[in-house]
């Protein structure tokens, strides 16, 4: 699926747009802390469970995964070659699991040329392996809804201005097949270590809505 149309946008819908997200996060802490106090109350999960789970997504499945595949892919053009022609296994290269959520993911590359953006129109589909929970604003319907209509529009709610000449696709992630980007390597990290280079890559950049700046 791809987009490359610059859209209009009407004064102080950014405004409206982030008031948005910000009262979806909020939401979602909200009912999340609900949901934990109701588990405990009836002795359905414990603390135990609770800090096992954060433990889980702190250290086994988050971000950092992805971060360490884009550094990855960054210094090792043969790697990377074989990643984008087979994602599950190029990260499993790398020791890391596909598991429950990402079993068929694909990559796709941002270049001069092309930049990519990812999203789950129909619901919030995302690679929980690589990149652990998705972020409130991935699930947010506005988002959803307007990042297939007007791309540059969303890019520049979350700070990033394209050059006009530069082709925008979008990835529509779903239950057979889940999207992750590897962003444009950030100019002066040349010789950097793959450590160094994996503490620049965010969640937003891995599925288009951040550049990647040193």
């Amino acid at each position: 699926m791809s987009n490359d149309h610059a859209h209009s946008h009407e004064s102080g819908h950014d405004h409206e747009h982030h008031h948005h997200l910000r009262e979806s996060e909020t939401y979602y802490a909200a009912r999340t802390k609900a949901l934990e106090s109701l588990f405990r109350e009836k002795g359905l999960i414990g603390t135990d469970t609770v800090d096992r789970i954060i433990h889980f997504f702190e250290h086994e499945m988050g971000p950092f995964n992805g971060a360490r595949v884009v550094a990855k892919a960054w210094t090792d053009p043969a790697f990377k070659a074989r990643l984008m022609e087979d994602a599950n296994s190029g990260i499993a290269e790398l020791g890391l699991r596909d598991g429950i959520e990402g079993e068929n993911l694909r990559v796709v590359e941002n270049t001069a040329s092309v930049h990519n953006i990812v999203c789950c129109t129909l619901c919030s589909c995302w690679p929980w392996p690589l990149l652990g929970l998705p972020p409130y604003w991935f699930k947010d319907p506005v988002f959803r809804a307007r990042v297939v209509r007007e791309p540059r529009a969303v890019l520049s709610d979350f700070g990033v201005t394209l050059p006009a000449g530069k082709r925008v696709e979008i990835w529509d992630s779903s239950a057979q097949v889940r999207y992750f980007v590897i962003p444009e390597r950030p100019a002066g990290t040349d010789g950097w270590t793959e450590e160094k280079l994996a503490a620049l890559v965010s969640t937003e950049s891995m599925q288009g809505l951040a550049l990647v700046s040193a």
